[in-house]
């Protein structure tokens, strides 16, 4: 399925314009793209495009919708009768005069509205509900199954959705003929309009209940909260999103329901950092650890592990534990543990590792020389480790 283009594109305004501009900006491209005005193939498509971006910006709450949560906002949460049908096109093409434009009109907005008449009353699925996570760095690599709680709209048990009393049935509305909504025709410059409202006599739903459901008081859902089961897969990365499907609002008048969307933060760790499927963890050590090697216990998100320093080892190093990283979410294995060896400098100072020190750095800068010499310094190293480590 091709990706939908952003509204304000296909509009071609700005994130930030007001109403007024967005209004003039369709009613523009309205005349342009009107088929009836427009003979292109391609023109009641475009007609049909530029008419669900005006739909939704011109909407407050659609339009608040779409800025956090783009298309994933609209979709699923709104039908197309809910956004071409908030559209007044009698207001927006009002100063046009009347007249002329042909009628082929109609057709479009049948398409529109997803058949026409009858649409309003049709089964409606459920909007997706949106859940957010707090997980830790371990629970993240290793996976986990965890609860949360959920308030959503939920099909009446009573009525089982009808919203009528047990024992009775809704009636159909005899003003809408079960149609849901009243619909009617004006004729401007461009054809004729058909512009459809929700039944003010049975709301929009096309049945009239006479004796309500007492649990629901004849709305067919209640509001509930839940506690649903999710389970986080190893390796899952801060701001995925999962979907638990059916798990979002109920659907109206038997739709399915929508879907719950859990998206994932995963908190920072106070050891650790991540790299993809990589952890890069600090590791300090002493001078002479760094000059004549040592092992040495270094945390892992799997447990204390075992890792040797090679003897010359520079500060800022990398050494690479393998397959102690995270799980790779998509393919086999693990990342790696990248430690980087820090080599941490005595603030302070005995006098006896002061001498060492300085004995050191003479042999360093070549000062002492000769066999004496040697012998005298013989196994510094060992000794300034000595010291440092204070054995």
């Amino acid at each position: 399925m091709p990706q939908k283009k952003d509204y304000y594109e296909i509009l071609g305004v700005a994130k930030d314009a007001d109403p007024k501009e967005i209004k003039k900006t369709y009613r523009k491209l309205a005349m342009q793209y009107h088929p009836d005005r427009n003979p292109s193939p391609e023109a009641e498509e475009k007609f049909k495009e530029i008419s669900e971006a005006y739909g939704v910006l011109s909407d407050a709450e659609k339009k608040a919708q779409y800025d956090r949560f783009g298309h994933a906002g609209i979709d699923g949460r709104y039908t197309q009768e809910d956004i071409f049908g908030g559209i007044h096109f009698e207001d927006i093409f009002e100063g046009f005069g009347r007249g002329g434009g042909g009628g082929g009109f109609g057709g479009i907005f049948d398409t529109f509205f997803g058949g026409g008449r009858g649409a309003r009353s049709a089964p409606q699925r459920g909007s997706d509900l949106r859940s957010d996570m707090r997980i830790s760095l371990e629970n993240a690599a290793s996976g986990v199954d965890t609860t949360l709680r959920v308030m959503r709209t939920e099909t009446c048990d009573a009525c089982g959705g009808s919203g009528a009393k047990s024992g009775t049935q809704p009636k159909t509305c005899p003003h809408c003929r079960g149609a849901g909504q009243i619909s009617q025709a004006r004729r401007t410059p461009f054809g004729q309009f058909i512009t459809s409202t929700p039944c003010p006599h049975c709301n929009g739903r096309g049945k009239i209940i006479e004796s309500p459901c007492e649990s629901c008081n004849g709305a067919g859902r209640l509001r509930r909260s839940r506690k649903l089961s999710v389970s986080i897969p190893a390796g899952i990365e801060s701001g995925s999103r999962l979907r638990v499907a059916g798990e979002g609002e109920a659907g109206v008048r038997g739709g399915p329901p929508g879907d719950l969307y859990v998206i994932v933060h995963v908190d920072p760790h106070p050891v650790f950092k991540r790299d993809g499927d990589n952890i890069l963890y600090e590791l300090a050590i002493k001078f002479t650890q760094a000059a004549l090697g040592d092992e040495v216990v270094v945390p892992t998100l799997h447990g204390d592990v075992r890792m040797k320093i090679p003897s010359g080892t520079q500060s800022d190093s990398v050494l690479r534990l393998r397959d102690k990283g995270v799980p790779k979410l998509h393919g086999r294995g693990k990342g790696d543990q990248l430690v980087m060896v820090k080599i941490a400098v005595p603030a302070h100072l005995s006098t006896r590792e002061r001498e060492l020190l300085t004995e050191l750095q003479e042999i360093e800068s070549g000062t002492e020389t000769g066999t004496k010499s040697e012998k005298k310094h013989k196994g510094i190293f060992e000794k300034v480790k000595d010291v440092l480590e204070g054995d």
